[in-house]
Order: C-alpha cells, then sequence, then structure tokens
C-alpha cells in the first residue's frame, strides 16, 4: 500500500556566533563547536528523550580533521546523546546544513524518522575551503567547467556581467543595509535568543567567552566600502565589503514529524512545504537560487507574491540582487533579510542553511499575517537550493504559538 506522507515541523535551531578565521575560535575545535549546538537543542527541548532522536546529520565542506570522522556520530557520542543514536555527515558546499535539513525531513515525511537533529560546520580558519581537494584534470582539460568556477569571488565577478544594472554602489548600498539591519537586531535582542555562548582559549588572551558574531562592523559606510580593493578583477565589483567572509561557526536544527511533536510538547515553528536544489552554469554559481526558487514555488502551486518572508544567503551582495531583480523585488524590500545576513554575520559555508531557517522562524513568530516564506541559497560547482516554509502562526490558524 502507499505510504501516506507525514508534516514535517521545524521545531528549534541554535547556532554558535560566528567567527573570523583565526579569530575568536582559533584555538576551538571544529567538532567541538557542533557539540555545543547539540547540547543546547537539547537543554531548549527538556520535553524531549534523548533516546528519540532518530538521526543525527551534520554537514561540512572540507570533511578533514575535526570536521571529518563521519561527524554526525561523533558529535551525537560526544554531546552525550544515547549510543543507539545514529549519524552521519553530508557534503553539499555552502547548502551542507541545508541538505542535511532536507534530507531528515524526507526521511522523517516517509516515516523512517520521528525527530532529527541536522545542522552544519565550517572552521575555515583551520580548513579552508579546498583543502585536501584533488579535482579531476578532466574538469579542466576537457571543459567541464570554466576555471572561474573554482574562485566564488570570480563567479560573483560573472554573475554581475550577466546583470549589468547591478552596479558597484548597488552592492555596496546593499552591504551597508545588511550590517544596519544586523547591528539593529541585535540592539532589539532578536539574534542573541538563538545564539549558543561559546568558551573560548587563546596562548595569548586565556579564557573568553565568545557571545556575538565576530564579522561585524557596524559603522560600514559607503564611503569606507567605495574604497575597497576588487581582488577578483582589475576594475571589478567584488570586494570584501559586499561579500561574506571566511568564518568559522555551526548550527543545528531539531526536526520533527508534526503529531510527534505534539505529543512530546515541543513547539512548532514552521512547517515544510518544498524544496528544490537545481544546477547552474559552474561560472556564475550565485544565480543558483533562481531556478531552484522557480522549481520549488511549482513543487507548492505557489507563486513569487505568496512569499511573506524571505532569507536569502548573502554570500555575495551581486547574488541576493539578482535574485530580487529577476522576481521583480526591490533592493531594500522589507520581506528580505529584515535581521541582516552573511555580509554582516558571517557564512561559515556547511553551516549557514540552518542560520536562515532559524531566522526566518523568527520572523513567521514576529509577522503573523505571513503564511510563507522562504530560505535560499547559492552553492559553489553551480547549485541553488530553496526551502518553502508555513508559518504556523498565521492568522486564522487555530495552532497554538510555541515558545522557544
Amino acid at each position: 500500500m502507499p505510504r501516506q506522507l507525514r508534516e514535517v515541523v521545524f521545531v528549534d535551531g541554535v547556532r554558535t556566533p560566528f567567527g573570523k578565521a583565526k579569530g575568536q575560535y582559533a584555538e576551538t575545535r571544529a567538532d567541538d563547536l557542533v557539540i555545543k549546538c547539540i547540547r543546547d537543542l537539547m537543554r531548549r527541548n527538556p520535553s524531549l528523550p534523548p533516546e528519540r532522536v532518530d538521526e543525527v546529520a551534520i554537514a561540512a565542506t572540507t570533511q578533514i580533521g575535526d570536521q571529518g570522522l563521519t561527524i554526525g556520530r561523533t558529535a551525537a557520542l560526544l554531546a552525550g546523546l544515547p549510543q543507539s543514536v545514529p549519524g552521519f555527515a553530508i557534503d553539499r558546499m555552502c547548502a551542507g546544513a541545508m541538505t542535511a535539513v532536507t534530507t531528515t525531513a524526507s526521511g522523517i515525511a516517509f516515516g523512517a524518522y520521528d525527530v532529527a537533529i541536522a545542522g552544519g560546520v565550517e572552521h575555515m580558519g583551520r580548513h579552508p575551503m579546498g583543502e585536501g581537494v584533488d579535482p579531476n584534470p578532466r574538469i579542466m582539460s576537457e571543459r567541464v567547467v570554466d576555471p572561474d568556477a573554482l574562485v566564488m569571488g570570480k563567479t560573483a565577478e560573472n554573475l554581475h556581467d550577466r546583470y549589468p544594472s547591478i552596479t558597484r554602489d548597488r552592492v555596496d548600498a546593499y552591504a551597508v543595509r545588511s550590517q544596519q539591519k544586523t547591528a539593529a537586531a541585535y540592539d532589539a535582542g532578536v539574534i542573541q535568543r538563538d545564539l549558543v555562548p561559546v568558551a573560548t582559549r587563546s596562548e595569548q588572551e586565556g579564557w573568553g567567552l565568545a557571545l556575538s558574531d565576530e564579522p561585524m562592523r557596524p559603522g560600514t559606510t559607503l564611503e569606507s566600502l567605495g574604497s575597497l580593493k576588487t581582488p577578483f578583477r582589475s576594475h571589478g565589483k567584488v570586494t570584501a565589503g559586499n561579500a561574506a567572509g571566511i568564518n568559522d561557526g555551526a548550527t543545528a536544527a531539531l526536526l520533527a514529524d508534526e503529531e510527534t511533536a505534539r505529543e512530546l510538547g515541543l513547539p512548532v515553528r514552521m512547517r515544510l512545504v518544498a524544496y528544490s536544489f537545481m544546477g547552474v552554469e559552474p561560472e556564475v554559481m550565485g544565480a543558483g537560487p533562481i531556478p531552484a526558487t522557480e522549481k520549488a514555488l511549482r513543487q507548492a502551486g505557489l507563486g513569487i507574491d505568496d512569499i511573506g518572508a524571505f532569507e536569502v544567503n548573502e554570500a555575495f551582495a551581486v547574488q541576493v540582487l539578482a535574485f530580487l531583480e529577476h522576481f521583480g523585488i526591490a533592493d531594500d524590500d522589507a520581506r528580505v533579510n529584515p535581521y541582516g545576513g552573511a555580509i554582516a554575520m558571517g557564512h561559515p559555508l556547511a553551516s549557514s542553511g540552518v542560520r536562515l531557517m532559524t531566522q526566518l522562524a523568527r520572523q513567521f513568530e514576529e509577522r503573523p499575517e505571513v503564511r510563507y516564506g522562504l530560505t535560499t541559497m547559492c552553492i559553489g560547482i553551480g547549485m541553488g537550493g530553496t526551502v518553502i516554509w508555513e508559518n504556523p502562526h498565521h492568522t486564522g490558524s487555530t495552532d497554538e504559538k510555541g515558545d522557544a
């Protein structure tokens, strides 16, 4: 008999503060960042018996050293989950955590799991993107991809070529707004609610406590950004100021079947509606969110005007603006990244997908008039990923608002 798919819900999400490469986490292990997130998820949801967790999926782009050894399993054990709880590692570059969520969500919908933990980690200060990689020489010799595809900044410059209307002034103005919105969100106490404080240690400075995102530059101005060099192309448009940095950090989310969440008294903060991953030319990987969103909308039977809240990863300002321009959305639309984004907070590759989801869940709680929202991001080697969510607190819904 055919199976009846079950409703998948986002119960909770946490993350460490994001750090600069060789910054506050220079002497902190990557797996310890994940362990901290898993432990805090369990602490925040005491009605969930640890043995009810059916799977732990943790993503890392560079699966080496303290990000290797099937980190989903080892982090689960070190976090104190029972030995009966399995785990695995996953890699889809920037969309690692997003893929960990969609993969375990599919298992929940199918009935293989009732409860799962999904997240990601990237310690780019210790493991630079591409460390230990040995690309097949055929990739270049047979022109499978343009050489620019292996340098993310060059792909962003190529995207500028596709969208000549997206000028240096526009991307710099977007970057300034990202910094300002992130600072305002911190001032309002929005971001801190889902941050896990992390004890840090430095031989020079001793013990410390990471409480906020290290990459933030709230005093950023158009003038200061205008003076930055364009390292990927002479007289280009992509700078360190209008792109995410090289960062360290981890995330984790708790997902469940809706009936199980109700049974265990867990909050229902979002319902999964649809998700899609699509490929594009690798040399313009920043265009990936566009076809991924179009496909996810078709799957959901929705149009872009049905989406009332957006969390778009800010790998590069041009990537966000290309997405907005394609869908006819203004650069400063209030529905998009109201708490800021990766240009200010940081983008530790495989961890970022869950950060987007956690912030969307906060948008839903604050905006009951919104029914649908989406999280979307570009992905290295020419891909995009989009997940559409429904707000259980939507006006007219009979659901009770969950506390987190």
